[in-house]
């Protein structure tokens, strides 16, 4: 029953909503959507979508899409850019899953962990902004939460007429925020959420839980070699930075954003420990190099590849100017105390969102943003699935459920950082949650694999994480 108010109250919003121009974002007609053309050809029906290509794999069509999408949702005719979207089709029996990873799309056809459990079809959005998908000239007060949902519920809305099955929204840390904020908007569209290792920072200011997470983190023995290893890179500061404008200079790499090679540094220093929580498992506390005995060169190689310094870097910086601005401007970002390192410090309070966005780009910040999400998630959300990293400081400020919440789950898997997902939970909520997954999809499992567990087999190729994943921001 719940599921058929759903769909009926979605009809509703689909039949009373109109497009980009004044027509109807899904208003192809009975013929062109009818079983006997191709899939293609039904999708390019579509107004405002072109195809950007069509690549092949293995038991799917993949294909890479331009949608033309108002830069404000409010006003539709103030204005289109061109974003975006991929769909990974299966078959239109599936369900859907919609996935983003709140940051570009990938070109590559990958299956996220809920389309690999329901064996269904995938559509992927690129988060507005994120090059190419940004208005020219760029409006950056329409860079928010609800019109990056709005931009989802719009896709959506279009993509329905062909894929009438269940929907299920899904994303990890950026994505797994994103998901949560499309489904408080819009909590109609899909028949399900499950957001991955997504940060709840509810108070910008308030940043208490992340000290709790570092000081309890693993072992004494191993916060304390981070600790001394973090120190002893600012002591051999001049000696570090030597090497890094040297790697500047040999692959191009600028400053500008930043303000220069030294400034970058002090800001890998103070992301070193939370880089390798992010990342690193706890077993690899007896690789980080000794303070007392390790060569510069030896550190410089370590904080290498737990931070990357290329990525502090114009070339790095610039492609995430839109999430700094979101983290400026409502998604806050903590801000960790470092008692040990404030001697050493040269540029104090330098680690804030605005030290990364050009300053002829204006930032206020709205302290109510993230709590009426976290109101919304604890007292209304329904079918929601929360999988958070025991060790990963991300998830010091998690998402919570309450009394008002319904179908609302939270789970932890032991030991893991920001890679957890479903298959690395205790066995109990693995099945729990993979189980809750199957249902808002409105599939079982055949009788050939019985039980709550996944219904494609791994695919070397399309399960794959995306390597640009592995990065310090959520």
């Amino acid at each position: 029953m719940r599921k058929a108010l759903r769909w009926l109250l979605s009809l509703v919003v689909l039949i009373g909503t109109v497009g980009v121009g004044g027509a109807s974002a899904g208003a192809a007609t009975a013929a062109e959507t009818g079983g006997h053309k191709d899939i293609k050809d039904r999708i390019l029906a579509i107004p405002g979508m072109r195809l950007i290509e069509e690549k092949p794999v293995d038991g799917y069509r993949f294909f890479l899409l331009d949608y033309e999408q108002p830069v404000d949702h409010r006003n539709p005719r103030a204005g289109t850019f061109q974003q975006r979207i991929s769909i990974l089709h299966k078959s239109e029996d599936r369900p859907t899953v919609f996935f983003t990873s709140g940051y570009n799309l990938s070109e590559q056809p990958r299956r996220s962990e809920p389309t690999q459990v329901v064996d269904g079809n995938q559509v992927s959005l690129e988060y507005r902004y994120f090059t190419p998908s940004r208005p020219e000239p760029a409006d950056w007060t329409k860079l928010d939460i609800w019109q990056a949902a709005s931009d989802q519920h719009r896709v959506h809305r279009a993509l329905k007429r062909i894929y009438r099955q269940n929907w299920v929204s899904t994303g990890g840390s950026k994505g797994g925020m994103t998901a949560t904020y499309y489904r408080r908007f819009y909590p109609q569209d899909m028949d399900g959420t499950v957001a991955y290792v997504a940060p709840n920072n509810v108070r910008d200011k308030e940043d208490s839980a992340y000290d709790d997470f570092f000081a309890d983190v693993s072992t004494p023995a191993c916060r304390t070699r981070l600790a001394d290893f973090q120190r002893e890179a600012l002591v051999r500061r001049d000696e570090m930075v030597a090497r890094y404008e040297k790697e500047a200079q040999d692959n191009g790499y600028t400053f500008e954003l930043v303000g220069s090679a030294d400034r970058a540094y002090e800001v890998v220093v103070l992301d070193f420990v939370w880089a390798f929580w992010q990342y690193q498992m706890e077993a690899r506390c007896g690789d980080v190099p000794s303070a007392e005995t390790a060569t510069t060169d030896e550190m410089y190689a370590f904080m290498d590849e737990i931070v990357g310094f290329a990525s502090y870097a114009d070339q790095g910086m610039t492609p995430y100017v839109p999430y700094y601005y979101q983290a400026g401007t409502e998604l806050g970002q903590p801000d960790v105390r470092t008692p040990q390192l404030d001697d050493l410090l040269r540029y104090p309070g330098i680690n804030v969102p605005r030290s990364f966005v050009p300053r002829d780009i204006p930032m206020r910040f709205d302290r109510h943003a993230m709590k009426d999400i976290d109101r919304w998630v604890r007292t209304q959300s329904s079918e929601m699935l929360f999988v958070n990293g025991e060790n990963d400081p991300w998830g010091a400020e998690p998402f919570r459920v309450g009394r008002g919440s319904d179908d609302a789950h939270v789970y932890v898997a032991p030991g893991q950082n920001h890679g957890a997902n479903i298959a690395k939970l205790q066995e109990k909520d693995r099945k729990a949650a993979t189980a809750a997954l199957l249902d808002w999809a409105d599939v079982d499992a055949p009788e050939a694999r019985p039980g709550a567990r996944r219904l494609t087999a791994p695919d070397p190729q399309l399960d794959r994480p995306d390597p640009r994943e592995r990065q310090l921001r959520p």
